[in-house]
């Protein structure tokens, strides 16, 4: 059972919002909804869960119950880990609205048998739709591109690259620089990146319980790197406000990216924010 610290307004923001553009909503973590200006809503890697204490410990609110979710056309996951594929965070929306879960097959793996959705809640088989890289879909007025990205702590990590009339939205997951960076560039002229950044720190051991130095996420020279190779007009850092012990400051970014052609713009966002294409 999930217990919003916000009540339902986050929910009733994007199913009230009427965006020119397209509008995203950053959830924390690593989540965010997108709205087109024509209503379709995209959400990835929501999460509201509290991680597993004292290993995992959340350091943000949590910012909506997903039974309030109404409005929802896709739920995309990036990869397996329980803060990208989380039943009682994702599953709700599914049984509330006609989306369906479209991740890669290790991460389905998890909602079919770890968690077992299909018995756990009122979400059937049709409702998984299986990609990889490579794939394309359209939802609505967004066309979803599936592509490779480097996450050497996930079993099969993917990014998506999704087109809108107003511009294009890179959602990297947890990945590194990937080789396939630079050729993402190529294809696609990305408005707003999203990658994943936060500090090395000490997290204890899931199975001792002792701690262990950790580090899940791209460090300042790292954000650096993809964003450049990447070529992005805006980059969003996320995953910096979430872990206790793994938590970083974004604005420490600005002397990382300056002497980069790019990003242009670093656009710090926190939980609850909404910015526009």
């Amino acid at each position: 059972m999930v217990e919003s610290d916000w009540g339902d307004w986050l929910p009733r923001a994007v199913a009230d919002a009427d965006p020119d553009t397209a509008a995203l909503w950053y959830l924390g973590c690593n989540g965010f909804a997108i709205k087109g200006s024509e209503g379709t809503v995209l959400w990835i890697d929501p999460y509201v869960g509290t991680g597993d204490p004292p290993r995992t410990v959340r350091m943000v609110p949590v910012p909506f119950d997903p039974a309030d979710v109404e409005v929802a056309d896709a739920v995309l996951a990036t990869h397996e880990h329980t803060d990208h594929v989380h039943g009682p965070s994702q599953a709700p929306i599914l049984e509330n609205t006609d989306a369906d879960l479209v991740a890669p097959d290790d991460s389905l793996a998890v909602a079919r048998e770890e968690e077992r959705w299909t018995e756990e809640y009122d979400v059937s088989e049709a409702a998984f739709t299986e990609v990889t890289e490579g794939d394309e879909l359209r939802v609505g007025e967004f066309t979803v591109h599936v592509v490779e990205t480097h996450d050497a702590d996930a079993t099969h990590p993917v990014g998506y690259v999704i087109e809108h009339d107003a511009g294009t939205v890179f959602h990297a997951g947890d990945s590194k620089p990937s080789p396939s960076f630079a050729r993402l560039s190529e294809r696609f002229d990305i408005d707003l990146g999203i990658l994943a950044f936060g500090s090395e720190g000490t997290i204890p051991d899931k199975e001792t319980g002792e701690p262990v130095q950790t580090k899940w996420y791209s460090d300042e020279n790292e954000v650096a790197t993809a964003a450049n190779d990447l070529g992005l007009d805006r980059l969003v850092p996320t995953h910096w406000d979430m872990w206790k012990g793994l938590t970083a400051d974004p604005t420490a970014l600005h002397d990382h990216v300056r002497s980069y052609e790019s990003p242009n713009r670093l656009e710090i966002v926190e939980i609850g924010d909404r910015i526009d294409l």
